[in-house]
């Protein structure tokens, strides 16, 4: 079914709204789960490099999956997917609460919820790119900040209930905020065209032979019953030595057998027969698909431009992320006393974040601005500010570079900006997928490294040195790439000739 021209306003105003408040209620605890880290800390006795992999699996591992979930929002919808993504979020937030050991919060927090979060990020921002066009940076920029808006809350909402409630308390209050998820996935409205009539269906039998991409059909139907006729030569082979013999009653029970089954013994073979042919059809039709995917996937990486992205993405997240998890734990380690904080690091990070997606999606829709350099220039200013976090060792400068580093983490918002323009709208959701399993390859390696840093060496210094030099590298590597020229950039790849895959099903008889 084709879609409708993207309407750029409307019902999409509504997507924006319940695709900001989605982000908002399955982002908010695991990108604020730098307040639980310091809980779980205290409560399981881990090191800080193990510890760390709870919050750096619930970001990674959907990112990770994030080719499972561009299928299965491309195959079952962004509603149904947002629906059943939001019962996994809040199910796993709950079963954490009941967490024996740090091993069980891999699987409840870090898998679990992780990846109900990539189904969600998926579902909200295909959905936005399917309504908006010419406003397209602005819309990703506002449903980017919910994410950012439920870090800055929750950051001090999880504080809060962990000292009113406890642990587990919190997490079960949180868990039952994220079933509000199933609502906004309710009014995800899938674009589809009303002024097309739908195709007349063609029956089974009317359908050309000339139509069908295996034309063995007759072949395939006479060496099936073929088959079948040399089952039935050897029952009837069986039938008469039994008939021979002395059992008696088995010969009458058998000859009442054979008058039942030759009455209709060709309608039998025919249905057999032409639903082995149609399950034969359909696993070719099925290996032709992944092959034309696999196809796809190699046109996309012969792009230099895609080809720097995915490895600028995957340094960005090793380098990048550990800020918002471990950033606490750095004013704690750099002896920052807690009368002097004026507001969690964590949250400004969330607050300046969303103001960064905000604000960098709206110049990502101006024609003068190159949204290439725009997004490398916020890569190189980000690890700049990562090598100078060994260098902050009061409240004032923590705070100064947290709200750096949370702007120009903003840039996720104009990432799906970028790569729609360097692959086009029509391979946004496979290339995203492949982009976003690398992310997430590097959100979960990013804070387990950092803190095995610190488990070696017992400082920070080293870990956010390595960081920023991973933030700088992919920028760079990024620059170098881009240019020759932005058009190489616009240039869309080959659309491949659609392959239609028409096939008979077997008629009752």
């Amino acid at each position: 079914m084709e879609l409708k021209k993207s309407p750029d306003g409307g019902w999409g105003w509504v997507i924006v709204f319940v695709s900001f408040f989605t982000q908002f209620l399955c982002y908010g605890s695991p990108l604020a789960v730098g307040v639980l880290y310091i809980e779980w800390l205290d409560a399981f006795g881990e090191g800080k490099g193990k510890t760390a992999w709870v919050g750096s699996l619930a970001s990674g591992v959907g990112l990770l999956a994030s080719p499972v979930c561009s299928l299965c929002v491309s195959s079952f919808g962004a509603r149904p997917v947002t629906i059943f993504s939001g019962f996994m979020v809040a199910g796993g937030l709950m079963l954490s609460s009941f967490a024996p050991n740090i091993y069980f919060l891999f699987f409840s927090y870090g898998i679990v919820v992780g990846l109900g979060c990539g189904l969600l990020y998926t579902a909200t921002v295909t959905i936005t790119c399917q309504y908006f066009d010419d406003r397209r940076g602005l819309a990703l920029g506002l449903i980017s900040t919910g994410s950012s808006v439920g870090l800055f809350i929750y950051a001090a909402l999880q504080r809060m209930l962990v000292e009113f409630y406890g642990l587990d308390g919190c997490l079960l209050i949180v868990g039952a905020l994220a079933l509000n998820i199933l609502a906004c996935g309710s009014l995800m409205r899938p674009l589809q065209s009303s002024d097309c009539p739908l195709p007349k269906k063609i029956a089974p039998e009317d359908l050309p032979d000339k139509y069908s991409i295996y034309n063995e059909k007759g072949k395939n139907l006479e060496e099936n019953i073929n088959i079948l006729d040399k089952s039935y030569s050897s029952e009837e082979k069986c039938r008469s030595t039994l008939a021979n013999g002395d059992w008696k009653q088995e010969s009458l029970l058998f000859k009442n057998l054979t008058v039942t089954h030759t009455k209709e013994p060709e309608t039998y073979k025919k249905k057999v027969a032409e639903q082995t042919y149609f399950c034969k059809q359909l696993a070719k039709r099925k290996w032709q698909l992944y092959k034309n995917y696999c196809g796809e996937t190699v046109a996309l990486f012969k792009n230099k431009v895609f080809s720097a992205l995915f490895i600028a993405i995957l340094l960005f997240d090793i380098g990048g992320f550990p800020p918002s998890l471990l950033m606490e734990d750095v004013a704690r380690s750099s002896n920052v006393k807690e009368e002097e904080f004026i507001m969690p690091l964590i949250s400004i990070i969330g607050i300046m974040t969303a103001v960064g997606k905000l604000l960098l999606g709206i110049l990502a829709d101006f024609k003068w601005i190159n949204t290439l350099y725009l997004y490398v220039a916020t890569l190189i200013i980000m690890g700049l500010a990562l090598c100078a976090i060994p260098f902050a060792k009061s409240y004032v400068t923590l705070a100064l570079l947290s709200a750096i580093l949370g702007f120009f983490t903003g840039n996720w918002s104009i990432f799906p900006y970028v790569t729609t323009k360097t692959v086009g709208i029509e391979k946004l959701a496979h290339a995203y997928g492949i982009l976003m399993f690398f992310a997430g390859l590097g959100n979960s390696l990013g804070p387990p490294i950092v803190g095995w840093f610190y488990d070696w060496t017992q400082t920070y210094d080293i870990a956010f040195y390595f960081s920023g030099f991973c933030v700088l590298l992919g920028g760079f590597i990024l620059l170098l790439a881009a240019l020759p020229s932005w058009n190489t950039c616009n240039k869309q790849l080959p659309k491949p000739a659609p392959t239609t895959f028409l096939y008979k099903v077997a008629s009752n008889v």
